[in-house]
């Protein structure tokens, strides 16, 4: 009878100590790398904001997980891929961070990606635009969270086509990124019936584009779309608001954000519209979060931003619920779980690791029309996610043949 007891209590230990109820956090921390450009052309798109949204989001998860500690450190990669994948190694091989989350450009973003797969560790794009990161480059390690090229376009060009805006003329940048908007843009458009009455293109660092504004205001195309960004994009705005081109047309900018607005100024800026995936005054929930997120940043947050503080946070639930910090559990609890907080409301992760959720159409306001200093846009209308985003079946990442 004693011998069947200590078997009894042996088998329940050895069930204890290898069940679900015992935690498996690797190195007793769980340590999250932030990388974005801090100092250079997307600083202020990314930046310490980035970090700080993270940073938040632990602080409002409670500092610890599961009993262990959280740590996240960061890195400014200087707008250099080299320096990104260099850091993205040494973070996983060296200091073992958990997760890297990344507000920086698309070669960067996909050269970290491949370091993410072959360590089999989780990475989430919070700034990076490429749709190649969810398509023909997808793995199951990489989560797009913010936007995608597809989303942005397909936002802007759909809304605008259905508020009558069915002829364009594009203002590309003459790079990958321009071409990939001003393609997606296309097919939303042609789709739609509407026609692309002619583009131009303009070299990256572009100083002087009244040739272009000259070409787009000829075509009399109802919408001039501009597929740059950064300083490129301030400046065909400044200009095309000199030029009187917005009297008779409208200009959208499918890649856009508060800071360039404010770069601008309402004078310049307003009445041009864009797509977003968040903004600051759109409800009681976001205005709450951009309150605590200016005390820390003295700056409201943008998309990039709440993208991270809503991944750290999706992220570190999936740890207390799946009671361990290993890479697979963890992204399948993601997954398969809707995301409903500050950034997106039934939001979901798909197998090509693009987190679909709803997008909106922007306009700036008017000078006159502003009460206060941040207070620059008015939500036009919402995207279903599954209108913003190219469908699953029309997918060339690899994971999702046969989804």
């Amino acid at each position: 009878m004693r011998l069947r007891n200590i078997i009894a209590v042996a088998g329940a230990a050895a069930a204890l100590a290898s069940g679900p109820a015992m935690a498996q956090i690797s190195d007793d921390v769980v340590k999250i790398g932030v990388i974005a450009d801090m100092t250079g052309p997307y600083a202020d798109i990314g930046g310490m904001g980035v970090v700080r949204a993270v940073e938040l989001a632990v602080k409002d998860f409670g500092g610890t997980v599961l009993g262990k500690p959280i740590e996240v450190v960061s890195a400014n990669y200087l707008s250099k891929v080299d320096i990104a994948a260099s850091k993205a190694r040494e973070w996983y091989d060296v200091d073992k961070v958990d997760l890297i989350i990344e507000s920086s450009d698309s070669a960067a973003a996909l050269a970290m990606l491949k370091i993410a797969t072959e360590k089999k560790k989780p990475i989430v794009f919070a700034g990076s635009v490429s749709a190649m990161l969810t398509g023909k480059e997808c793995t199951p390690f990489g989560i797009q969270w913010t936007y995608n090229t597809y989303a942005l376009a397909a936002g802007t060009a759909g809304s605008l086509d259905r508020q009558g805006g069915d002829s364009w003329y594009f203002i590309t940048a003459d790079y990958a990124f321009g071409h990939s908007m001003q393609n997606d843009a296309t097919t939303v458009i042609e789709k739609s019936g509407g026609k692309v009455l002619g583009s131009t293109v303009a070299p990256l660092g572009t100083a002087d584009f009244s040739s272009f504004l000259i070409q787009a205001q000829a075509s009399k195309a109802k919408v001039v779309g501009l597929a740059n960004a950064g300083k490129d994009l301030q400046n065909a705005i400044q200009q095309a608001a000199e030029f009187g081109l917005t009297k008779n047309q409208t200009l959208a900018a499918l890649l856009f954000y508060d800071s360039d607005i404010k770069g601008l100024g309402l004078q310049a800026a307003q009445g041009l519209q864009f797509t977003t995936a968040f903004y600051w005054d759109r409800t009681p929930e976001t205005r709450e979060f951009a309150k605590r997120f200016f005390e820390v940043q003295k700056a409201m947050p943008n998309q990039n931003q709440t993208a991270a503080y809503s991944a750290t946070m999706h992220y570190l639930k999936a740890i207390a619920a799946t009671r361990t910090d290993a890479s697979e559990p963890v992204l399948k609890w993601m997954r398969d779980t809707p995301i409903n907080d500050v950034f997106a409301k039934d939001g979901h992760i798909r197998v090509d690791g693009q987190m679909v959720h709803d997008m909106f159409l922007a306009e700036v306001k008017k000078p006159s029309e502003s009460t206060g200093t941040w207070d620059m846009v008015r939500i036009k209308s919402t995207i279903p996610g599954n209108e913003a985003y190219k469908p699953l079946a029309a997918s060339d990442c690899p994971l999702a043949k046969g989804s």
